[in-house]
């Protein structure tokens, strides 16, 4: 689905289906994401001139920062990049400098729209590939005789002195069979592509492998050709190897480059978690000299500049920059005030408590209640939640937030595999395939972990 033609009433909607609360939040991406389509619809002279409108997302961990950027990019089908801004060194340090993840960005998005042009031949390398796959099964006379050693006798052999039109008559009725699915069963051998593993060559650079400008894997693909062998595989998965080979070949390179690039600069869309961990402390030595080192260095990526990657520049102007941090120890004045600037959009996510966890349970289309039924449909266990057991569930789940570090949202997905641990080992061998559980189940197996807080900090 593409975001083009929703409001931001529509996008939020949408939102809603998997992310629970935290409407603030969603009112800002939606506008957002909506602003780019108004961009599009102004003039040439005036769209350089409109900057996004970043955000920053103030919360703690767990209460849905990141889902909201990932289902906004998933929506709008935008290259999307979620990375740790704790994972960078200013220039000079050794570690990963900020341009990275705008080439990460840009292979990303190469990927995507690979994918989407290697759909758009599938039909024609389909048509090939059962061509290739029906030369195997009744190889033409010229071939069968220029080839040296012992022939394969083909499926069908057609009369000895049959004509042209008797051999494409054989060759009509392998197709039918091809085509019924009558031949999946029949083995044949086909050329692939030997993976050869490349040797491992260690470079080191205080600025990371990206400055070098170099693809080490096509270099040494180079160096060392693609080598040949023989598979002996089943007509289905034949068919596949070789319509995925002739979709490679049937998509223009230089095509997917430019639109991928073009889709960076104008949709990309790139999450920066833990803004709030590059944010120095009064000390003027130390590591916090790094820490606004990597600000002033994402200064020019967030404002806007020009980027080199192995598919040629990119510029930056356009991206959407999200932020995201828990800010405890901190603020986001403390930022430095040029990169303060660049995030005129700042909202605060609201902490989860029992009633979030019982909406978060049941309600979003992924919701954790229906994952696990439909997991455990798959052995044939039918598993009931009664509302007083997913009501029990939240609230283990908010005292052991409370007692321990709040995690959030993920306190669910631990809580949930410690209260099904038993009836998941067992699910195969259960002679009772029907389960129901209720609040006493839940207090029966967590009690121990929820009354013992040493337990709960170990196991929950």
């Amino acid at each position: 689905m593409s975001s083009n033609n929703l409001t931001p009433r529509e996008i939020v909607s949408e939102l809603d289906k998997y992310i629970i609360g935290q409407d603030n939040a969603k009112r800002a991406v939606a506008i957002a994401l909506r602003n780019r389509w108004r961009r599009q619809k102004v003039s040439e002279e005036l769209k350089e001139e409109i900057a996004p409108k970043n955000i920053i997302m103030i919360g703690p961990t767990g209460v849905g920062k990141t889902e909201i950027a990932r289902r906004l990019a998933k929506l709008d089908n935008s290259p999307f990049l979620k990375i740790e801004a704790s994972k960078f060194t200013e220039v000079g340090y050794v570690g990963r400098d900020v341009e990275s993840m705008i080439r990460d960005l840009a292979e990303l998005s190469v990927s995507m729209v690979k994918s989407e042009e290697q759909e758009n031949v599938r039909e024609k390398a389909m048509e090939v590939a059962e061509e290739r796959i029906l030369d195997i099964l009744l190889p033409p006379r010229r071939m069968e005789k220029e080839r040296d050693g012992v022939v394969e006798p083909p499926l069908l052999e057609p009369p000895e002195g049959a004509g042209d039109a008797q051999q494409e008559s054989t060759r009509d009725k392998l197709r039918r069979l091809l085509r019924a699915g009558k031949l999946d069963d029949r083995p044949v051998e086909i050329e692939v592509a030997n993976n050869t593993t490349v040797p491992m060559v260690e470079i080191f650079s205080t600025s990371g492998v990206e400055d070098m400008g170099l693809n080490i894997k096509e270099m040494f693909g180079n160096m060392f050709p693609q080598k040949k062998k023989n598979r002996k595989v089943k007509v289905p998965e034949a068919m596949k190897i070789i319509a995925d080979e002739e979709a490679q070949r049937l998509v223009d390179m230089d095509k997917v480059t430019r639109k991928a690039i073009k889709r960076v600069e104008e949709s990309g869309i790139i999450f920066l978690d833990e803004i709030d961990k590059i944010v120095g402390s009064d000390s003027s030595h130390g590591p916090d000299v790094s820490r606004e080192g990597v600000q002033r260095d994402l200064l020019p990526i967030v404002e806007g500049s020009t980027v080199n990657t192995r598919y040629g520049m990119v510029k930056t102007d356009h991206i959407l920059f999200i932020a995201a941090g828990a800010f405890s120890a901190s603020r986001p004045s403390d930022l430095v005030p040029e990169l303060q600037g660049r995030f005129p959009i700042r909202v605060e996510l609201d902490a989860l408590g029992k009633e979030e966890f019982i909406k978060i349970l049941t309600e979003p289309y992924n919701a954790l209640i229906k994952q696990y039924e439909e997991m455990l449909a798959t052995e044939g266990i039918k598993i009931i939640f009664k509302d007083d057991a997913i009501a029990e569930i939240s609230e283990v789940a908010a005292v052991v937030n409370d007692r321990t570090e709040n995690i959030g949202a993920r306190r669910l997905y631990t809580i949930m595999e410690t209260l099904l641990d038993e009836i998941s080992f067992d699910a195969p061998d259960r002679a009772k395939k029907k389960v129901v559980i209720g609040e006493d189940y839940v207090k029966d197996k967590l009690a121990e972990i929820v009354e013992d807080e040493d337990l709960s900090r170990y196991v929950l």
